[in-house]
């Protein structure tokens, strides 16, 4: 082998008359390559005056001196341009843009750690992120904190008929959505397989208006269904006065009778008779 497995760098053979020369083909490729800082990674076509030892990454559709040469390391020496191809690892301090870059193995990308890369299109995280999910997380768990005091979490939509919401699936097919969904109700709505979906609670923001079960709740409290209050034995009921006025329960007189019973704050009485109850 008559060169270095990674930067072709010329060995010197037993015999060989004039070895300065392989030595200075190895040190002008050592000082072009290593250390590597580069004027500037943009440019298609050589610069008009350069000066020995400028080096250049050769842009996209490189012309003249530099045709074919496209992501090339191209380097001024002796009155001449060398060039010498990247491999997958190498990274260049861009001195345009002072931006750490690195090669791919098919182009010269924003390293990792550079202002360039902090503002990256995706990102994932143990995952795979596309164009849909630009952020994706892969992990037992996600945690977001403060920093001294409190912390939001703000998912925004660009109009009242887009969505705004956070859904929980299963197997990748979605069971719970809360949030706003097509319009600006506060809506929590289930599924059992992904695509029929129903109301479970929703909140309307014009008139306060709360529904369980229902799309359109025409009151405070809205509930669309049988609705079902606690029960307890006579003489085990809440202390009225904790409860406070307008509670509901059911109370089980020893199996004899069952009646609704509500609290005025003082004390309970049946809703039908309004007689004590306890």
């Amino acid at each position: 082998m008559d060169f270095s497995a990674k930067l072709t760098l010329p060995y010197l053979l037993p015999n060989q008359a004039q070895k300065h020369v392989t030595m200075n083909e190895s040190l002008r490729r050592l000082d072009a390559i290593v250390q590597l800082s580069v004027i500037s990674a943009t440019q298609p076509a050589p610069p008009d005056d350069p000066s020995d030892g400028d080096r250049y990454l050769v842009a996209e559709a490189g012309t003249g001196d530099w045709a074919g040469m496209d992501g090339q390391i191209a380097s001024f020496q002796d009155g001449a341009w060398a060039f010498y191809p990247p491999q997958a690892g190498w990274v260049a301090w861009d001195e345009e843009t002072s931006e750490l870059i690195a090669f791919d193995g098919s182009g010269w990308i924003a390293a990792a750690g550079s202002a360039a890369a902090g503002d990256p299109e995706t990102l994932g995280i143990n995952a795979a992120a596309d164009d849909v999910n630009r952020l994706a997380v892969r992990s037992a768990a996600t945690l977001f904190s403060h920093e001294g005091a409190g912390h939001q979490l703000k998912i925004n939509k660009a109009s009242e008929t887009d969505t705004a919401s956070v859904l929980f699936q299963s197997n990748w097919s979605g069971r719970a959505e809360i949030g706003l969904t097509g319009s600006d109700d506060f809506l929590l709505k289930t599924s059992p397989d992904g695509e029929t979906f129903a109301p479970t609670l929703l909140a309307r923001p014009g008139d306060g208006h709360v529904g369980i079960g229902t799309w359109s709740p025409t009151a405070t409290l809205h509930v669309a269904g049988p609705v079902r209050v606690g029960a307890g034995m006579a003489g085990d009921l809440p202390d009225p006065q904790s409860v406070g006025r307008g509670a509901l329960m059911f109370v089980d007189y020893g199996g004899h009778s069952i009646e609704l019973v509500y609290c005025d704050g003082s004390v309970w009485r049946a809703v039908r008779t309004e007689r004590l109850s306890g």
